[in-house]
């Protein structure tokens, strides 16, 4: 139990170290928050559990291909709060176009032999 605390704690922390950055510099926030940190962290507590190698650069390579269709929501969300669109329809509307393109590639994925 203390294992699974340690997990959830360090994994939080990370989420209010770039939230209480952004207030000061949005910049560096950004930097912070586009590493792969929850990816990493994952690949630490995989890891640390003994799962193999293979399996944590299975899950590796499949976060890659996943990682594409986010970033419609990076590119839409400011294009959405700049036209002045209400930031909760903004978040909204962006991600539902994210979850769209998620779907978009799955058939398309799997059509080139990529298994998820």
């Amino acid at each position: 139990m203390l294992y699974y605390t340690l997990k959830v704690l360090v994994s939080a922390l990370l989420i209010v170290v770039i939230t209480e950055v952004a207030k000061r510099s949005s910049g560096f926030a950004a930097l912070v928050a586009s590493l792969p940190l929850t990816s990493l962290l994952a690949f630490v507590w995989l890891h640390v559990e003994g799962t193999p190698a293979s399996e944590i650069a299975g899950l590796s390579s499949q976060i890659f291909w996943l990682v594409l269709p986010s970033l419609v929501l990076f590119l839409l969300l400011p294009l959405l709060l700049r036209q002045g669109l209400n930031f909760w329809l903004s978040l909204g509307l962006a991600s539902a176009a994210t979850v769209l393109c998620y779907l978009a590639l799955l058939p398309l994925l799997r059509k080139f032999g990529v298994q998820l």
